[in-house]
């Protein structure tokens, strides 16, 4: 339940953001919300949470912000890192951070967020748009213990289950390992449908045999579904799925940790986004795999 008399600011009303803060509202959390495109605040006041006018604003009057942005340079902006006004936005104030960005880059604004005199909890959540619309968000949680015994009651509009990770960048580092998973998962899954495509199999016919079998989960039903109608409508867009490749190799080069199936996730990933399947689910992987299928084909034509 929600903690009385806490003050819940929210700043990044983007895909995932914007069903996450309408949880919070819908749940009856005195909430604060702020977006760069203003008009993104609107279906978020109209289940009533307030407006705030700038990321100024919207620290001033919260106790507690949660950041859901797009990446770092963004979250530098709102918190006015690197200028006098940084100090002030974050004293006395619990940030929340709940996006993605690289563990060594988190790590370094919780201390100067702590050097301020604020606090500072990284909770990345697992989980994409579904989730995200329907609470089900699983929250990673690193930092003090104070700290995020503080924050765990206030995510339970968002979150069906919270973890502890241990301090910052425990929970970014787990996030990375989960998402791993999950990238080489669905990437595997997108090139047997491929395969199944180029022998003249039925796609419906292999959904359903995944369907019955023990390799069946929330993610392959969803995602299956998607590679059998065509559907591309955003979960996790495969420009974002490229930015956490990246963000996960870094972080395998930095332990020193072989990651050979990432790899050529990150090339495929990379190569859809350069076809202009950016901006769409995932899935769109396939697309990178229909042309190299192609440039095979054209090769041998050779």
């Amino acid at each position: 339940m929600e903690p009385s008399g806490v003050r819940m600011g929210f700043a990044g009303l983007g895909v995932m953001g914007l069903p996450m803060a309408l949880n919070l509202a819908r749940a009856g959390t005195p909430l604060l919300v702020w977006n760069r495109t203003a008009s993104r605040c609107d279906p978020v006041v109209a289940a009533g949470a307030r407006r705030a006018d700038d990321a100024g604003e919207l620290f001033a009057r919260s106790d507690v912000v949660v950041l859901m942005l797009a990446d770092e340079v963004a979250v530098d902006a709102v918190l006015a890192r690197g200028t006098t006004s940084f100090a002030a936005r974050v004293r006395g104030r619990t940030v929340v951070h709940m996006g993605t960005v690289s563990a060594e880059y988190s790590q370094g604004l919780g201390e100067e967020i702590a050097a301020a005199g604020g606090a500072y909890v990284e909770a990345p959540v697992s989980g994409s748009r579904g989730p995200a619309e329907s609470g089900d968000l699983v929250a990673l949680l690193a930092g003090c213990d104070t700290d995020v015994a503080r924050v765990r009651p206030l995510l339970s509009p968002m979150c069906s289950a919270t973890v502890d990770c241990g301090p910052v960048p425990g929970a970014l580092r787990m996030k990375f390992a989960v998402n791993l998973f999950m990238i080489t998962m669905v990437t595997g899954l997108a090139e047997a449908f491929h395969f199944a495509e180029g022998h003249g199999l039925d796609t419906g016919t292999l959904e359903r045999v995944l369907d019955a079998g023990p390799m069946a989960s929330v993610v392959s039903r969803a995602k299956a579904a998607k590679l059998v109608s065509g559907d591309s409508s955003v979960q996790a867009a495969a420009a974002d799925v490229l930015k956490n490749t990246r963000l996960i190799t870094e972080s395998a080069c930095s332990a020193k940790v072989a990651s050979p199936l990432l790899d050529v996730c990150h090339a495929l990933y990379e190569q859809t986004v350069e076809l202009g399947h950016g901006g769409v689910d995932m899935t769109a992987v396939i697309r990178a795999l229909e042309a190299r299928t192609e440039s095979r084909d054209t090769t041998h034509a050779g």
